[in-house]
């Protein structure tokens, strides 16, 4: 995700992980080959991607400029990219990586998501790149809307109940959609994973340790059955109203309907003790 296979130079097409069958290039495969022809070839119009630090990136120039300089960055700090989800629907997808980066004081892991809006065609309208600041520089950074609520969003099932019991604040509730071995991942990743009831239970009982939960504003939301991403503003948590701050969240089903796993994407700065 997101870029379209067919624009890619051969040689460039038998580097990559995914081979055979290609449907869309991964975000980061596409970025590393350099060929701006065919990045810039797979949006329907301008290029327009939305950046957690860059902010909007709008046009071919400054979309060249930005595949230059993301490249030389990825370069410095030896990146390695472990890929997590691909998800493409007819008219929206997603994906999900981390990346392996040099840091300060050794190697850290980044997650990161993307989610592509798409014609019919399959070219790109725009792309909106969510990651934490966390893992690079030991501070949040509020990251205004991207999207406006949409009373018409609605999360089926197991990932409906997920958000009924954030909002409410619930750890009890909210534990229970998770498989006996799920997971929940926070921004910054790395250590920060919860799994388990009694990881999970003390997770989200300090998540809401502020009076309350916390309750979204659903923005979009793209789902195969088995994977939902869905983007949001954390506006509210508990008894704290926050500057709204833009992020998403992706929720894997296991075999038994309940949830696998949820990694969140925001850089909203939790008002709550030692949080991170």
């Amino acid at each position: 995700m997101p870029w379209a296979p067919e624009l890619f130079s051969a040689p460039a097409l038998a580097r990559m992980k995914w081979r055979e069958e290609l449907v869309t290039v991964p975000f980061f495969d596409g970025l590393g080959t350099g060929e701006l022809d065919a990045l810039v070839g797979s949006f329907a119009d301008e290029p327009e991607l939305h950046h957690p630090v860059r902010g909007r990136i709008r046009g071919a120039r400054a979309f060249e400029a930005f595949v230059s300089e993301m490249n030389t960055w990825l370069r410095e700090r030896n990146a390695s990219v472990e890929d997590v989800e691909h998800v493409v629907r007819e008219r929206r997808g997603f994906g999900e990586a981390v990346l392996r980066l040099d840091g300060e004081t050794g190697r850290v892991g980044l997650p990161v998501a993307l989610v592509s809006d798409r014609n019919r065609d399959g070219r790109i309208d725009e792309l909106r790149m969510y990651f934490s600041s966390w893992p690079l520089t030991g501070r949040h950074a509020n990251r205004p809307p991207l999207l406006q609520p949409d009373p018409n969003v609605r999360e089926s099932d197991v990932v409906g109940e997920y958000q009924r019991a954030l909002a409410a604040g619930d750890a009890e509730a909210i534990v229970a959609v998770f498989e006996a071995d799920g997971y929940a991942r926070e921004p910054a990743g790395g250590e920060h994973v919860h799994k388990g009831y009694d990881g999970l239970r003390a997770f989200y009982e300090r998540l809401f340790s502020n009076d309350g939960g916390i309750p979204l504003e659903h923005c979009a939301v793209v789902d195969d059955g088995r994977a939902c991403a869905l983007e949001y503003n954390v506006v509210r948590w508990g008894r704290t109203e926050l500057p709204p701050d833009a992020g998403i969240a992706v929720y894997v089903r296991g075999e038994s309907g309940k949830l696998a796993a949820a990694r969140i994407y925001d850089d909203a700065d939790p008002p709550l003790s030692l949080a991170a």
